[in-house]
Protein backbone atom coordinates (compact mmCIF):
# COMPACT_ATOMS: atom_id res chain seq x y z
CA UNK A 1 0.00 0.00 0.00
CA UNK A 2 1.57 3.43 -1.04
CA UNK A 3 2.08 6.33 1.66
CA UNK A 4 0.45 9.83 1.25
CA UNK A 5 3.64 10.97 0.37
CA UNK A 6 3.91 8.37 -2.52
CA UNK A 7 0.45 8.98 -3.85
CA UNK A 8 0.61 12.14 -3.60
CA UNK A 9 3.72 12.12 -6.04
CA UNK A 10 2.25 9.47 -8.48
CA UNK A 11 -1.31 11.62 -8.20
CA UNK A 12 -0.09 14.78 -9.55
CA UNK A 13 2.46 12.77 -12.15
CA UNK A 14 -1.01 11.39 -13.67
CA UNK A 15 0.59 7.71 -12.87
CA UNK A 16 -2.44 6.89 -10.47
CA UNK A 17 -6.04 8.85 -9.77
CA UNK A 18 -7.92 9.52 -6.42
CA UNK A 19 -11.05 7.37 -7.72
CA UNK A 20 -8.32 4.41 -8.27
CA UNK A 21 -6.74 3.89 -5.39
CA UNK A 22 -9.83 4.97 -3.29
CA UNK A 23 -11.44 1.82 -5.36
CA UNK A 24 -8.64 -0.14 -4.04
CA UNK A 25 -9.43 0.78 -0.31
CA UNK A 26 -12.94 0.11 -0.85
CA UNK A 27 -11.74 -4.04 -2.56
CA UNK A 28 -10.22 -4.47 0.58
CA UNK A 29 -12.71 -3.47 3.07
CA UNK A 30 -15.20 -5.91 1.37
CA UNK A 31 -12.10 -9.01 1.39
CA UNK A 32 -10.97 -8.17 4.61
CA UNK A 33 -13.46 -6.33 6.92
CA UNK A 34 -15.45 -9.25 7.67
CA UNK A 35 -12.74 -10.74 9.28
CA UNK A 36 -11.23 -7.75 10.90
CA UNK A 37 -14.57 -5.45 11.80
CA UNK A 38 -12.27 -1.99 11.63
CA UNK A 39 -15.07 -0.69 10.27
CA UNK A 40 -18.74 -0.13 11.70
CA UNK A 41 -19.89 2.00 8.44
CA UNK A 42 -18.48 2.00 5.25
CA UNK A 43 -19.12 5.13 2.91
CA UNK A 44 -18.54 3.33 -0.68
CA UNK A 45 -20.95 5.77 -2.45
CA UNK A 46 -19.77 9.05 -1.05
CA UNK A 47 -15.79 8.13 -0.88
CA UNK A 48 -16.24 7.07 -4.58
CA UNK A 49 -18.13 10.66 -5.83
CA UNK A 50 -15.46 12.72 -3.11
CA UNK A 51 -11.98 10.60 -5.16
CA UNK A 52 -14.22 11.31 -8.35
CA UNK A 53 -14.21 15.35 -7.05
CA UNK A 54 -10.72 15.57 -6.30
CA UNK A 55 -9.92 13.99 -9.51
CA UNK A 56 -11.64 16.54 -11.95
CA UNK A 57 -10.82 19.24 -9.26
CA UNK A 58 -6.99 18.67 -9.98
CA UNK A 59 -7.45 18.50 -13.96
CA UNK A 60 -9.08 21.64 -13.82
CA UNK A 61 -5.70 23.11 -11.89
CA UNK A 62 -7.24 23.16 -8.19
CA UNK A 63 -4.75 21.41 -5.89
CA UNK A 64 -5.90 21.41 -2.04
CA UNK A 65 -2.45 19.98 -0.98
CA UNK A 66 -1.40 16.83 0.34
CA UNK A 67 -4.43 15.22 1.44
CA UNK A 68 -6.13 15.62 -1.90
CA UNK A 69 -7.95 12.66 -2.95
CA UNK A 70 -6.35 11.07 0.03
CA UNK A 71 -8.70 8.26 1.26
CA UNK A 72 -8.72 8.28 5.08
CA UNK A 73 -11.12 6.04 7.58
CA UNK A 74 -12.60 8.19 10.65
CA UNK A 75 -12.96 7.04 14.48
CA UNK A 76 -16.55 6.75 14.92
CA UNK A 77 -16.63 9.13 17.61
CA UNK A 78 -16.13 12.34 15.83
CA UNK A 79 -19.41 14.08 14.37
CA UNK A 80 -19.70 14.03 10.70
CA UNK A 81 -22.86 15.86 9.64
CA UNK A 82 -25.94 13.67 8.14
CA UNK A 83 -23.91 10.42 9.83
CA UNK A 84 -25.01 8.96 13.42
CA UNK A 85 -21.86 8.83 15.61
CA UNK A 86 -22.25 5.67 17.53
CA UNK A 87 -19.27 5.63 19.97
CA UNK A 88 -19.35 1.84 19.46
CA UNK A 89 -22.30 2.06 21.58
CA UNK A 90 -25.77 1.01 21.38
CA UNK A 91 -26.96 3.86 23.76
CA UNK A 92 -26.50 6.04 20.77
CA UNK A 93 -28.74 4.86 18.39
CA UNK A 94 -30.67 7.14 16.40
CA UNK A 95 -27.64 10.16 16.95
CA UNK A 96 -27.29 12.39 13.44
CA UNK A 97 -24.66 14.66 13.53
CA UNK A 98 -25.88 18.30 12.37
CA UNK A 99 -22.63 19.45 11.44
CA UNK A 100 -18.53 18.49 11.13
CA UNK A 101 -16.70 18.20 13.95
CA UNK A 102 -14.32 21.14 13.18
CA UNK A 103 -11.47 18.40 12.14
CA UNK A 104 -13.64 16.79 9.72
CA UNK A 105 -14.17 20.36 8.61
CA UNK A 106 -10.55 20.93 8.41
CA UNK A 107 -9.94 17.46 6.20
CA UNK A 108 -12.72 18.57 4.00
CA UNK A 109 -11.07 21.62 3.39
CA UNK A 110 -7.98 19.62 2.90
CA UNK A 111 -9.25 17.33 -0.07
CA UNK A 112 -9.45 14.16 1.64
CA UNK A 113 -11.73 11.64 0.81
CA UNK A 114 -14.10 9.67 3.82
CA UNK A 115 -14.07 6.16 2.81
CA UNK A 116 -15.50 5.46 6.37
CA UNK A 117 -15.87 5.08 10.36
CA UNK A 118 -14.02 3.25 12.24
CA UNK A 119 -14.69 0.72 15.42
CA UNK A 120 -13.62 1.32 18.72
CA UNK A 121 -13.64 0.27 22.26
CA UNK A 122 -17.24 1.80 23.69
CA UNK A 123 -17.23 5.35 24.16
CA UNK A 124 -12.63 5.09 23.94
CA UNK A 125 -13.32 4.09 27.62
CA UNK A 126 -10.94 1.18 27.21
CA UNK A 127 -7.45 -0.16 25.35
CA UNK A 128 -8.14 -2.95 23.37
CA UNK A 129 -11.39 -2.39 21.29
CA UNK A 130 -12.75 -5.79 22.66
CA UNK A 131 -15.87 -3.70 23.92
CA UNK A 132 -17.68 -2.47 21.21
CA UNK A 133 -21.53 -2.80 20.82
CA UNK A 134 -20.61 -3.94 16.44
CA UNK A 135 -17.92 -6.54 17.96
CA UNK A 136 -14.43 -6.85 18.25
CA UNK A 137 -12.11 -5.09 16.36
CA UNK A 138 -9.46 -7.46 15.33
CA UNK A 139 -5.42 -7.11 14.44
CA UNK A 140 -4.76 -7.26 10.84
CA UNK A 141 -1.41 -9.24 11.51
CA UNK A 142 -3.27 -11.87 13.58
CA UNK A 143 -7.14 -11.66 14.03
CA UNK A 144 -6.65 -13.89 17.03
CA UNK A 145 -5.39 -10.95 18.91
CA UNK A 146 -6.24 -7.00 19.89
CA UNK A 147 -5.47 -4.50 17.80
CA UNK A 148 -5.19 -1.82 20.60
CA UNK A 149 -7.70 0.66 21.67
CA UNK A 150 -9.17 2.31 22.13
CA UNK A 151 -8.66 3.65 18.31
CA UNK A 152 -8.87 -0.44 17.47
CA UNK A 153 -10.34 -0.33 14.00
CA UNK A 154 -8.22 3.15 13.04
CA UNK A 155 -5.35 1.78 13.44
CA UNK A 156 -6.61 -1.62 11.55
CA UNK A 157 -7.84 -0.05 8.80
CA UNK A 158 -4.35 1.77 8.18
CA UNK A 159 -2.44 -1.59 8.49
CA UNK A 160 -4.81 -3.46 6.45
CA UNK A 161 -4.30 -1.09 3.57
CA UNK A 162 -7.76 -0.08 3.65
CA UNK A 163 -7.14 3.57 4.27
CA UNK A 164 -3.89 5.67 3.60
CA UNK A 165 -4.43 7.29 6.80
CA UNK A 166 -6.86 7.21 9.67
CA UNK A 167 -7.97 9.87 12.39
CA UNK A 168 -7.92 8.67 15.78
CA UNK A 169 -8.38 9.93 19.78
CA UNK A 170 -5.87 9.72 22.92
CA UNK A 171 -6.98 10.50 26.32
CA UNK A 172 -4.88 7.81 27.68
CA UNK A 173 -3.39 6.05 24.68
CA UNK A 174 -6.23 5.49 22.74
CA UNK A 175 -3.72 6.39 19.38
CA UNK A 176 -0.37 5.10 20.78
CA UNK A 177 -1.33 1.85 22.12
CA UNK A 178 -2.96 0.76 18.64
CA UNK A 179 -0.14 2.21 16.50
CA UNK A 180 2.10 -0.05 18.36
CA UNK A 181 -0.09 -2.92 18.41
CA UNK A 182 -0.17 -2.90 14.61
CA UNK A 183 2.61 -1.41 13.29
CA UNK A 184 1.49 1.85 12.15
CA UNK A 185 2.58 5.51 13.37
CA UNK A 186 0.27 7.43 15.79
CA UNK A 187 1.08 10.72 17.39
CA UNK A 188 -0.83 12.64 20.26
CA UNK A 189 -0.75 16.62 19.72
CA UNK A 190 -0.29 19.05 22.76
CA UNK A 191 -3.05 19.71 24.14
CA UNK A 192 -4.88 22.40 22.62
CA UNK A 193 -3.56 21.56 18.95
CA UNK A 194 -5.95 20.11 17.43
CA UNK A 195 -10.16 21.19 18.06
CA UNK A 196 -11.81 18.42 19.85
CA UNK A 197 -15.19 20.43 19.00
CA UNK A 198 -17.49 17.76 17.47
CA UNK A 199 -16.26 14.69 19.65
CA UNK A 200 -17.79 12.54 21.95
CA UNK A 201 -16.18 13.10 25.08
CA UNK A 202 -14.42 10.80 27.50
CA UNK A 203 -12.52 13.91 29.57
CA UNK A 204 -12.87 17.53 27.87
CA UNK A 205 -9.80 18.33 29.46
CA UNK A 206 -7.40 15.29 28.12
CA UNK A 207 -8.97 14.14 24.96
CA UNK A 208 -6.93 14.48 21.97
CA UNK A 209 -7.42 14.27 18.20
CA UNK A 210 -4.42 12.70 16.05
CA UNK A 211 -3.39 10.97 12.86
CA UNK A 212 -2.67 7.06 12.09
CA UNK A 213 -0.50 6.83 9.53
CA UNK A 214 1.74 4.39 7.53
CA UNK A 215 4.98 7.00 7.76
CA UNK A 216 5.94 9.91 9.87
CA UNK A 217 5.95 12.11 6.95
CA UNK A 218 2.15 10.91 6.49
CA UNK A 219 1.65 11.45 10.17
CA UNK A 220 2.71 14.84 10.05
CA UNK A 221 0.63 15.53 6.91
CA UNK A 222 -2.80 14.67 8.51
CA UNK A 223 -1.76 16.27 11.39
CA UNK A 224 -1.23 19.34 9.98
CA UNK A 225 -4.61 18.99 8.06
CA UNK A 226 -6.15 18.28 10.79
CA UNK A 227 -5.09 21.56 12.58
CA UNK A 228 -6.14 23.79 9.75
CA UNK A 229 -3.29 23.73 7.56
CA UNK A 230 -4.03 22.28 4.49
CA UNK A 231 -1.32 23.09 2.53
CA UNK A 232 1.44 22.31 4.56
CA UNK A 233 4.04 20.04 2.65
CA UNK A 234 6.98 18.03 4.68
CA UNK A 235 9.35 20.62 2.96
CA UNK A 236 7.59 23.56 4.41
CA UNK A 237 7.19 22.14 7.50
CA UNK A 238 10.84 21.34 8.06
CA UNK A 239 11.97 24.97 7.02
CA UNK A 240 9.71 26.57 9.70
CA UNK A 241 12.56 26.84 12.05
CA UNK A 242 14.38 29.67 13.52
CA UNK A 243 17.33 30.37 15.72
CA UNK A 244 18.75 27.91 18.31
CA UNK A 245 17.10 27.84 22.31
CA UNK A 246 19.73 30.02 24.10
CA UNK A 247 18.23 28.52 27.54
CA UNK A 248 19.31 25.17 27.29
CA UNK A 249 23.11 25.06 28.99
CA UNK A 250 24.07 21.54 27.50
CA UNK A 251 26.83 20.11 25.78
CA UNK A 252 24.09 18.88 23.49
CA UNK A 253 23.31 20.26 20.11
CA UNK A 254 20.09 22.59 21.33
CA UNK A 255 16.56 21.77 19.28
CA UNK A 256 15.83 24.32 16.99
CA UNK A 257 12.61 26.88 18.05
CA UNK A 258 10.28 29.27 16.54
CA UNK A 259 11.34 33.21 17.24
CA UNK A 260 7.72 33.51 18.62
CA UNK A 261 8.76 31.28 21.39
CA UNK A 262 12.61 32.29 21.87
CA UNK A 263 10.65 35.61 23.06
CA UNK A 264 9.14 33.73 25.39
CA UNK A 265 11.72 32.08 26.38
CA UNK A 266 13.93 34.35 28.86
CA UNK A 267 15.30 32.48 32.01
CA UNK A 268 14.66 34.35 35.15
CA UNK A 269 17.05 34.49 38.12
CA UNK A 270 15.04 31.98 39.82
CA UNK A 271 13.77 30.07 37.02
CA UNK A 272 15.02 27.43 34.35
CA UNK A 273 13.38 26.65 31.40
CA UNK A 274 13.47 23.31 30.36
CA UNK A 275 12.99 23.58 26.21
CA UNK A 276 12.25 20.72 23.83
CA UNK A 277 11.18 19.83 20.53
CA UNK A 278 7.44 18.36 20.22
CA UNK A 279 9.02 17.24 16.98
CA UNK A 280 9.43 13.29 17.58
CA UNK A 281 10.19 13.75 14.08
CA UNK A 282 6.96 14.56 13.02
CA UNK A 283 5.57 17.81 13.48
CA UNK A 284 6.54 21.54 13.33
CA UNK A 285 9.07 23.37 15.54
CA UNK A 286 5.98 24.10 18.34
CA UNK A 287 7.80 23.73 21.56
CA UNK A 288 6.62 22.56 25.19
CA UNK A 289 8.02 24.17 27.92
CA UNK A 290 8.08 23.01 31.51
CA UNK A 291 9.44 25.58 34.08
CA UNK A 292 11.25 24.79 37.56
CA UNK A 293 10.42 26.53 39.89
CA UNK A 294 12.63 27.33 42.82
CA UNK A 295 15.77 26.78 40.64
CA UNK A 296 18.70 29.23 39.64
CA UNK A 297 19.27 29.57 35.96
Amino acid sequence: MMTIEEFGRRLRAREVTAEHVTDGCLRRIETDNPRLNAFILVMADEARRQALEADQALAAGRDRGPLHGVPISIKDLLDMRGLPTTAASRVRDGHLANRDATAITHLRQAGAVFIGKTNLHEFAFGTTSEDSAFGPARNPHDPARSPGGSSGGSAASVAAGMALASIGTDTGGSIRIPAAACGTVGLKPSIGEVSIDGVVPLSRTLDHIGPLAQSVTDACLVYHALMGDAHATSTSIMRRTSRPCTCISSSATPPLITQQHSRRCRSGTRRRFVCAWKWAGISSPRITCARSRGASS
